[in-house]
């Protein structure tokens, strides 16, 4: 969802991702954006790092989701890739707080999913403390470790860098790809976020290339 209420294309049909990550036939200004200024990489030595960019209460993340999450689990070991929950807005923050909290708490396999269920087939709002910290504790989770862990300084600063990294890869809206630290794609630029995968891993094979 565009931070301008834009509507982004999802394709209708599975994620069909190629077994090979193949040269970049894709075009930066067209198809992604190759950043200005490079945005520096937390994946290590020889690791491509890929972000994805998301909102719990955005429909199209939560279409997204079982995709990109499949294409995390198959890919190459030498790309590391993170979320990251944006806040473009004071009132984003949180589901933000939520998702470090989970992340923190390693409970992101097993609750992380359900956020999006109770959001957006639940119709569950979740978008306060009070809200998050009762629906957190219906779901079997320790309420006072939460509690402590979501207003910790650890999830603060994931929070804090989470928004640097949403400037920093100048994030018009979600779902949306941050590769390498040097390209931006998002379901706008590539068409649909199916497509979106498909430039992620030539721009993968690409900068392994370098």
């Amino acid at each position: 969802m565009k931070r301008r209420e834009f509507s982004l294309a999802l394709a209708a049909s599975p994620l069909v991702t190629s077994p090979a990550w193949a040269q970049n036939a894709f075009k930066s200004g067209k198809d992604y954006l190759t950043l200005d200024k490079p945005v520096a990489s937390e994946a290590g030595n020889g690791k491509i790092e890929v972000i994805e960019f998301f909102w719990y209460s955005c429909p199209h993340c939560n279409s997204f989701e079982p995709a990109f999450e499949r294409w995390a689990k198959a890919a190459p070991k030498d790309v590391v890739v993170r979320r990251m929950h944006v806040a473009f807005r004071p009132d984003f923050e949180p589901q933000q707080r939520l998702y470090f909290t989970l992340e923190a708490m390693n409970l992101l396999e097993t609750v992380h999913p359900k956020v999006f269920q109770a959001i957006h087939v639940e119709k569950q709002p979740l978008n306060t403390e009070a809200a998050i910290q009762g629906w957190v504790e219906r779901q079997g989770v320790d309420k006072t470790r939460f509690a402590e862990t979501y207003k910790s300084f650890g999830v603060a600063t994931k929070a804090r860098r989470a928004v640097q990294l949403q400037n920093e890869f100048r994030i018009e809206g979600v779902p949306s790809l941050g590769v390498a630290g040097r390209y931006y794609i998002d379901g706008s630029l590539a068409g649909s976020m199916d497509r979106a995968l498909k430039v992620a891993e030539a721009l993968i094979a690409q900068t392994r290339g370098r």
